[in-house]
């Protein structure tokens, strides 16, 4: 095995595990957080603690979609998957994305209709101050699973993992809009009572953005849309400054998951041997993974015969 595809191969096992670990910790929260604020819904009078908990239920469906695409991704090339599984990973974080917008458009119509009840002069009953602490509590608990699967989401570079980390500040939010219709409910007197729907139907509005942001990535993904710029620009540099290297063309690249995909062709002197080529399109591979993360490169070998230098820039 070189060392491109032993460095990925340990690469992407050191992910996996901080992504199985991270989405276990998710699974247990949200388990323990949706059946609290269900109890404390039915228990405490607070018809919006008991929408949040059963929100929340949805919470613990995405944690066992993203951990069965952790563990999917995870188990490498094979006959079938030659360029790996990276791919669930991007699936999970479009699922994710979809489950926010129907999450978003269900609290939307749900503000909606509680608006249209307190204009033509309906009330919210007032809840207990147990649905209050819980709802702080929640709060506490997202906002902090956030944090931390972003930064895992960081360190591995898991697209699935990023998307949860949103799904968890969503999830934040929402709890925090039923937590101050909640606290003026209680404190505010029945007039205020309508900030609640108010501010479910304003964070249904974030949640829709948050879900574009994570979304958007995942088609252009699903796509094969090209790296970045930047990206790209890094690569070439790579490759330029590469000793041996005369030019290169025909760069294509993609992403799978958090594996970058890199398909070029370089140009070498033609009286090269075989094994000093192939000693080039080794280092090449080393210095990108070392620039860049887990790639994968697919590297043709040319003779350079003196043509135009402007092939230097791998648009040709």
């Amino acid at each position: 095995m070189d060392f491109g595809k032993e460095n990925n191969h340990q690469l992407t096992v050191n992910r996996n595990s901080e992504e199985k670990r991270c989405t276990l910790v998710g699974m247990t929260c949200d388990v323990c957080l949706s059946a609290l604020k269900i109890v404390t819904g039915a228990v405490g009078h607070s018809s919006a603690i008991l929408a949040d908990g059963i929100h929340s239920i949805s919470d613990t469906v995405t944690d066992v979609m993203v951990y069965a695409m952790v563990r999917l991704s995870g188990k490498g090339p094979d006959d079938r998957y030659r360029y790996g599984r990276g791919k669930y990973e991007t699936l999970a974080a479009f699922l994710i994305s979809i489950l926010l917008v129907i999450v978003a458009l269900g609290l939307m119509i749900e503000g909606v209709n509680d608006v249209w009840t307190a204009l033509n002069g309906g009330t919210l009953e007032r809840p207990h101050n147990i649905a209050l602490v819980v709802g702080i509590v929640a709060v506490l608990v997202k906002e902090s699973l956030y944090h931390y699967t972003r930064l895992k989401g960081r360190k591995t570079g898991s697209n699935a993992l990023k998307a949860y980390a949103w799904h968890h500040r969503a999830d934040a939010l929402s709890t925090a809009a039923t937590l101050l219709g909640v606290a003026g409910a209680m404190f505010l007197g029945e007039r205020w009572r309508l900030l609640d729907p108010l501010a479910a139907i304003a964070v249904s509005v974030l949640i829709l953005v948050l879900a574009y942001r994570m979304g958007r990535p995942a088609v252009e993904e699903l796509l094969e849309v090209s790296l970045p710029r930047d990206e790209q620009d890094k690569i070439a540099d790579v490759v330029n400054n590469t000793p041996g290297v005369k030019a290169f063309h025909n760069l294509r690249t993609r992403r799978n998951g958090s594996l970058r995909v890199v398909d070029l062709h370089v140009k070498v002197d033609g009286d090269m041997s075989v094994s000093q080529s192939h000693e080039i399109t080794k280092l090449i591979e080393k210095r990108l993974s070392e620039e860049l993360g887990e790639v994968m490169t697919n590297i043709h070998v040319e003779p350079y015969h003196g043509h135009n230098i402007c092939e230097k820039n791998g648009n040709n």
